[in-house]
């Protein structure tokens, strides 16, 4: 069972312990109500370094007006007993005056740029603000040698990579393929709330990407998507759009293109769920 850890001076403690015996450290960051996404991460964690901390942190940044801060899933006891057979060492669970000691309605937050601006920053303004300030928080506690991170949060992985390239924190990030549940719906703490018609209307969403996979170019795939999801009962979509991986920018000259992100956003019922895919051309 991993050890539960609170406070910024026990994990600084154990740290110290391990960098003096020459072991390296994995951090997965989660806002906690784990899944087997997670545990896919743990996994990947445990074969990158010898140490593995998952830290679980609702974190208010990331929450705009409206949004489901006081309601988000909290079950550390549940989340504890989930990592039980993992190679997970320790669960930093932080207290918010932890990770913003001035305060978070006062903490300055990093800068996504213009990509953070787009799709989930477009929807939800300040997201990523708050995504990475978050993030680089977690590092500065934990000073990892790798942190995990799933790619259905493509555009967060994307920006927490160039975040930590732009400012040289050595920290070495990697993604893990996005898992499914046996209806295909990529893994998420938000499923739980889904009712068992919107779940069903939810399959939509990986259905349609998978759609896409057959498409001869990014125009035609988000075409392809587009069009499944409108005419999905009970789907309400936000965005779709093809980006490229390197810049998650928008596609422009689809028939050049050898690889695009397809990115997809929508609601079932009252729930936004996001889902993206991998595509490859003219192979």
């Amino acid at each position: 069972m991993p050890a539960i850890i609170h406070t910024l001076g026990d994990l600084e403690g154990i740290r110290e312990a391990w960098r003096s015996a020459g072991e390296s450290v994995a951090l997965v960051p989660t806002m906690g109500s784990l899944h087997e996404g997670h545990k896919a991460l743990v996994a990947e964690a445990g074969t990158l370094a010898d140490r593995v901390v998952v830290s679980i942190f609702v974190n208010p940044l990331q929450f705009g007006a409206g949004e489901d801060f006081e309601k988000y899933p909290r079950s550390l006891a549940e989340d504890e007993a989930f990592l039980a057979d993992t190679t997970v060492d320790i669960i930093f669970a932080p207290d918010v005056d932890v990770v913003y000691p001035e305060g978070p309605e006062v903490a300055p937050t990093l800068d996504a740029g213009a990509v953070g601006e787009l799709y989930e920053g477009a929807s939800r303004p300040g997201h990523f603000a708050g995504v990475l300030t978050v993030v680089k928080r977690l590092f500065d506690c934990v000073n990892p040698d790798v942190a995990v991170f799933g790619r259905k949060d493509a555009q967060q992985l994307f920006l927490i990579e160039s975040m930590s390239n732009a400012m040289k924190l050595g920290i070495r990030i990697v993604e893990v393929g996005t898992v499914r549940d046996a209806d295909g719906l990529a893994l998420s703490s938000r499923n739980a709330y889904l009712s068992p018609t919107e779940r069903d209307q939810a399959r939509a969403i990986p259905e349609a990407l998978e759609t896409a996979s057959h498409a001869d170019n990014p125009h035609e795939a988000v075409r392809v998507v587009r069009q499944a999801l409108e005419s999905a009962p009970g789907i309400v979509v936000d965005y779709v759009d093809a980006v490229d991986p390197d810049t998650f920018l928008p596609v422009f000259d689809s028939e050049m293109v050898q690889h695009a992100h397809l990115i997809v956003a929508a609601n079932a019922g009252s729930v936004r769920l996001i889902d993206n895919r991998l595509l490859h051309f003219g192979q």
